[in-house]
């Protein structure tokens, strides 16, 4: 049986299908579809702890799916601006697990995970497979993966 690695950029995810479609993401529906494929051995969840309810249930929901929920705290800066960037800890856990899975899944548009991408594919001889809002994912995501999946109606609350 295939064995599959989920890495879930979930700021990323949750904007993007937001602006494009005002919507929600369907997680369940992703890991069931995911599921029929393969053994799902690592599924990573990568998001913003802000502490307020319908984020507590959210990522509670995750966790019940099946997702090991990731948490950064949420930093507002004294610019008005904020931080909360998990690029580094995806691309280091999907390194750690490419050597011991077939296939690995990640969910964002982000452009800066092209060379990640292309690196477990090179260096451990994974699947790579993206999902995105295809209006708001690089072409250098899209063109690094060897599929990508876009998030439409299909795929959406």
């Amino acid at each position: 049986m295939k064995r599959i690695a989920i890495f879930a950029d979930v700021q990323n995810i949750y904007y993007t299908s937001r602006q494009a479609y005002g919507r929600q993401f369907n997680y369940r529906k992703l890991w069931q579809k995911i599921s029929r494929e393969g053994e799902i051995v690592t599924a990573n969840a990568y998001a913003i702890h802000r502490g307020d309810e319908s984020q507590l249930k959210f990522q509670n929901a995750l966790k019940h799916i099946g997702f090991t929920v990731k948490l950064k705290p949420y930093i507002q800066r004294s610019d008005g601006s904020a931080k909360g960037d998990w690029d580094v800890g995806i691309a280091i856990d999907m390194m750690d697990s490419a050597a011991e899975v077939d296939s690995v899944i990640l969910l964002s548009g982000d452009g800066d995970f092209d060379l990640l991408l292309e690196r477990v594919r090179f260096k451990y001889g994974v699947k790579t497979q993206v999902y995105g809002v295809p209006s708001l994912t690089a072409n250098s995501l899209i063109s690094a993966a060897d599929e990508f999946f876009p998030i439409d109606e299909t795929l959406l609350l």
